[in-house]
């Protein structure tokens, strides 16, 4: 039983909890009401629950827009930086931590120390080398400059997780028959599962959010992901927010169903990343 004094600080806390989670939620919320409204009311009417609700947005947003092409690219860059991040990472990562490798501890502090510049700042430099590699205004360009942020986010969060990982239970698989090689797929990736899931959340949400990569590396209307191609909707002349925020909508939608089917094995791997880091 909770002692009287203590009452109301839980209220206080619950209280500031649901304070900072409406401030923090409401923006989202507002997005997906603005993108339920009437066009023509969408900016005449200022309500809370839309009345009536309307499609028409995102109608028009698939029908008479390039956003199902730019929606195909995001997802195509978004899947490959994942899975190549996921690749390289692992490797790096175990290699570092199970081989005798020198300066292996300043090959990770390197990756970690180059994820710390703005992508603004190598983003037109990159631009330049990959156009004369015939890279530029291409999808593999843009996927080759997202791996900048997230293999050196994934190296140092799953070298923290592989550091602290027993190698007697590799140990032990080998002496029971296993390879090199299977002791690390039966032991070592099963135990890293939401190391392995945090590392991929976070490359998606890199790539899938990108702005500043995506307008730089992309010229053509063919080529460009969703952040790039909504903000084009935004006219001098033509503000199109039904479907600028029904685009929003459809951009976050990826994101909200990963966090609903993936929160525990995310919140585990960011517990276990920062106390084994």
């Amino acid at each position: 039983m909770a002692r009287p004094a203590a009452i109301p600080a839980r209220i206080g806390l619950y209280a500031a909890a649901l304070l900072i989670a409406g401030y923090a939620g409401f923006p989202i919320y507002w997005m997906i009401v603005s993108s339920l409204r009437e066009p023509a009311a969408l900016l005449n009417q200022i309500e809370l629950l839309p009345s009536p609700l309307s499609l028409q947005s995102y109608r028009n947003l698939l029908e008479l827009t390039d956003y199902p092409a730019h929606f195909a690219n995001s997802a195509i860059v978004a899947l490959v930086t994942v899975a190549v991040t996921m690749v390289f990472s692992v490797m790096i990562a175990y290699a570092v931590t199970r081989q005798r490798i020198r300066g292996k501890k300043l090959i990770v502090g390197a990756m970690l120390y180059a994820y710390m510049f703005p992508p603004l700042l190598i983003a037109i430099p990159m631009y330049t080398i990959f156009a004369q590699w015939g890279l530029g205004d291409t999808l593999a360009g843009l996927i080759a400059a997202h791996l900048t942020l997230t293999l050196p986010l994934g190296v140092w969060f799953l070298w923290g997780f592989f550091k602290n990982m027993p190698f007697e239970l590799e140990e032990a698989a080998m002496v029971d028959g296993c390879t090199r090689l299977g002791a690390f797929v039966r032991v070592v990736l099963p135990l890293a599962l939401p190391g392995l899931i945090t590392v991929s959340i976070f490359s998606f949400l890199l790539s899938w959010t990108d702005y500043t990569f995506a307008l730089i590396m992309i010229g053509s209307d063919a080529n460009k992901t969703l952040p790039v191609g909504l903000a084009s909707m935004l006219g001098s002349f033509d503000l199109r927010w039904g479907e600028v925020m029904a685009g929003a909508t459809l951009i976050a939608l990826p994101l909200f169903v990963a966090f609903a089917f993936l929160t525990k094995y995310f919140i585990q791997g960011l517990g276990a990343g920062a106390v084994k880091g």
